[in-house]
């Protein structure tokens, strides 16, 4: 626990500012992506796929480097690779390159995202502020949103390049590298064995953990929230601009394409009170109870979209609303991790969570292009969405709320 824990919130809610808020921006290259290659959307789809998986394969080693190599290094490197794969997306004119460059950034966001820096946020934060502080770090990736993804549309729009605009979100990527500084961490002296929990190796903890029923019910309601991330990220903008919808705002014209990036953004705005708010409410009510709320809230939302006359108006509220309930899932998720089993292998344990986390996201991503390149629409996946959110609010409704009986047996 560090008395400067603020320095490290700060940081990391940069570094994924800048790493998920150009991720965000994927979206809106859909569409110039396909007509530029000639090709059908599930190209860039699987691209985009491809990455979230390798996130998610990653992550619970990415836990055992990072316990290794320090956040800090981890989280460095993990921009390096970030900025690479960005660099070779931009330069790309066939679907070889651009799949390598989504697979690099897919790697390096394994490295410099949630995983290991919300660790670091656990074990920096003192443990009244703990949920706080995981909110407000994630709440950094959806300013991202908010920030970088109007940005990239506007230069979409008046560059007229997907090239151009993809390298200069590469320039700004590259910032993330030296933000990697402020997550250094000092490493503290075993502890004493007297009246301590006693140690615990990497096996026992996979075991304590796979043998816990709640683990496994938290995981598989992680996939949904993957599933619904990737697919209205990447394919919500394509979506507004094959409906076609614009508006005008005090004379000017928004573009189809601009709305896409502007509801992405809308998102990433409303989150920002969103994951703060659902961080603090995991400090107050069971944590298991928030997620059953937040993942029912979030197939209602689809069913009022669907219901409503598609319209700029009803792709805002839909946006703002599906803002609320974003990525709030992260800190009631990591947060449980941290109470069930406490902070030493909460990075590779969240890393574990997280894989299902990603495997989602490849099926949102990637089964949104596909299905839209078999039917023509996105009918099928809106529903899917809905299916999944009512399945995830009823798993985890069972989960146990507790630390394993090692932590619950720690001698007063």
């Amino acid at each position: 626990m560090r008395r400067d824990w603020w320095v490290p919130v700060a940081c990391g809610a940069v570094i994924l500012t800048i790493g998920i808020g150009a991720r965000q921006s994927f979206g809106i290259f859909q569409k110039p992506i396909a007509d530029d290659l000639q090709v059908g959307r599930e190209l860039w789809s699987f691209g985009n796929a491809l990455s979230m998986l390798l996130m998610g394969v990653l992550a619970p080693f990415v836990g055992g480097v990072e316990r290794r190599f320090g956040v800090a290094r981890t989280v460095a490197a993990g921009g390096v690779l970030y900025v690479l794969g960005m660099v070779v997306i931009g330069v790309a004119t066939e679907g070889v390159l651009l799949t390598v460059g989504n697979a690099l950034t897919g790697v390096g966001m394994a490295a410099a995202g949630f995983g290991p820096i919300l660790a670091a946020i656990n074990r920096a934060a003192p443990p009244d502020k703990r949920s706080l502080a995981l909110g407000i770090t994630t709440a950094g990736g959806s300013f991202g949103q908010f920030a970088v993804v109007p940005f990239a549309s506007i230069l979409l729009e008046r560059l007229g390049s997907w090239h151009g605009t993809i390298l200069i979100l590469t320039a700004v990527s590259a910032v993330m590298i030296p933000l990697a500084l402020g997550l250094r961490e000092t490493r503290s002296a075993p502890a004493a064995a007297g009246g301590a929990v006693a140690p615990q190796g990497l096996r026992e903890a996979l075991s304590e953990a796979f043998a816990t029923p709640g683990f496994w019910l938290l995981t598989l309601g992680f996939f949904v929230c993957g599933f619904h991330v990737s697919f209205v990220g990447l394919h919500l903008p394509p979506y507004i601009s094959d409906k076609s919808v614009g508006m005008e705002v005090l004379g000017r014209s928004i573009s189809p394409t601009e709305l896409g990036g502007w509801a992405i953004a809308l998102v990433g705005l409303f989150n920002i009170a969103g994951a703060i708010l659902w961080g603090w409410l995991g400090g107050r009510h069971r944590r298991k109870d928030m997620l059953v709320l937040l993942y029912f809230l979030r197939a209602v939302a689809f069913i009022v979209f669907l219901a409503l006359p598609l319209s700029a108006a009803s792709v805002l509220l839909f946006a703002a609303t599906l803002g609320f309930l974003w990525l709030g899932t992260v800190p009631l998720t990591s947060g449980l991790v941290a109470l069930m089993f406490g902070p030493t292998y909460m990075s590779m344990l969240y890393g574990i969570v997280f894989f299902s986390h990603q495997v989602g996201s490849f099926l949102g991503g990637w089964g949104g292009g596909r299905l839209y390149d078999l039917q023509g629409s996105y009918d099928l996946m809106w529903w899917i969405s809905i299916g999944l959110g009512l399945f995830a609010a009823l798993i985890n409704w069972p989960i146990r709320e507790a630390p394993a009986a090692r932590l619950a047996a720690r001698p007063a």
